[in-house]
Formats: structure tokens, sequence, C-alpha cells
């Protein structure tokens, strides 16, 4: 469900929905737009994978920055693909909560990163000193901010490149995810049939 093709098979491309599958139990719409170039999203994701890792991000760490950005793009994909991802590790009013800019349940250093995440969406050049000091008055580094950056830009890179070529969020999410996921959800591409 986009607005260009499926790709003819190949290897690389039966390899991420092998993924998809073990790790969902489908193939999502995403995967087959990015299986025209397997390389892109496989470097993509690798990039993400190393900021992760070698700056101390938690999985749920994660999941409220793609979560807060997604949101806040107006990317229904991202939205519920990661609010049903970090629902699985937290809950899904946390998740519907994040989903709605509703922070409060944050602790100070995640609130920071939404609030982060969410301004860079919104306007980059609206930045200012004082959104760096709060980062680092929650702990964050210098280091760190760097790549907490990069790693939002990355992920509104991927989102922008599916909302732009149509991608839908996949049917069988009305399933898999959790139901005020969904009703948190009023923005962006309509899931598919």
């Amino acid at each position: 469900m986009s607005f260009i093709e499926w790709p003819d098979p190949s290897p690389e491309a039966e390899a991420i929905f092998d993924d998809d599958r073990a790790h969902l139990g489908f193939v999502m719409n995403a995967s087959r737009l990015w299986a025209h170039q397997p390389k892109l999203q496989e470097g993509i994701f690798a990039l993400l994978g190393r900021i992760a890792e070698e700056h101390g991000l938690t999985f749920r760490q994660r999941g409220i920055l793609v979560t807060a950005c997604a949101s806040t793009l107006g990317d229904s994909y991202c939205s519920v693909a990661w609010a049903t991802k970090l629902a699985n590790v937290t809950d899904e009013h946390f998740a519907a909560a994040l989903l709605r800019g509703d922070d409060g349940d944050l602790s100070p250093a995640d609130h920071a990163l939404a609030a982060w995440s969410r301004k860079i969406t919104r306007d980059p050049n609206s930045t200012t000193s004082a959104d760096i000091a709060t980062l680092r008055e929650t702990g964050w580094t210098d280091r760190q901010i760097l790549a907490i950056t990069t790693f939002i830009a990355l992920r509104l890179a991927f989102s922008t490149v599916n909302d732009a070529l149509g991608a839908r969020p996949d049917a069988e999410y009305r399933s898999v995810a959790p139901p005020t996921v969904l009703d948190a959800i009023t923005y962006g591409r309509p899931f598919a049939d």
C-alpha cells in the first residue's frame, strides 16, 4: 500500500520480509516500499542501531524519541508501529499519552527527550541553548545530545520517505496495537484495508 509498485523479488527484499515475518508475523507495507532499495534501509537502521548502542539509549528511550517524533510529524505509520512497541515495554496508556503529547508520566530525563524530539520535528530552527541546558540538567552529555539529535533526524528522514511515497499503516495493526494507542492516532494516512 503505497504510491509505487511492489519491487521485483530479490534475495535482499526477501531477507527484509523474512525479518518482518519472524518479528511481527506479517510483512510491513513499509518493508515492501524499502525493498526497492534494501541497502538504504539497512544503512539507516544500522546507523540508528549504532547510535543507540554507543550512547546507551534503551529501547524504551528510543521508543519515546520515535513516538514523540512520529506523532508530532503526523506520521500514523511510525506512530502505531512504535507506540505498539513502547506499549509492550511500558503499558498502553503510557504509549497513548505520549502520542497525545501528554508527558505527565515521564521522568525528567525522558520528558527532556520527548520535548527535544518534538521541538526538532516541529521546527529545528526554534531550538535554543536553554533546550540544551535542560537536556544536560537531566543527565544527557553533549556527546549524547548530538547522537540523540542525529537519531531523531534519521527517524524523520525514514518517516518522510514513507509518508511521501504513500506507505499506509498495515491493516494488521488494527488487531496488534492496543485500543488506546489506536484511539490516539487521529492523524496521518489511514490504515490499509
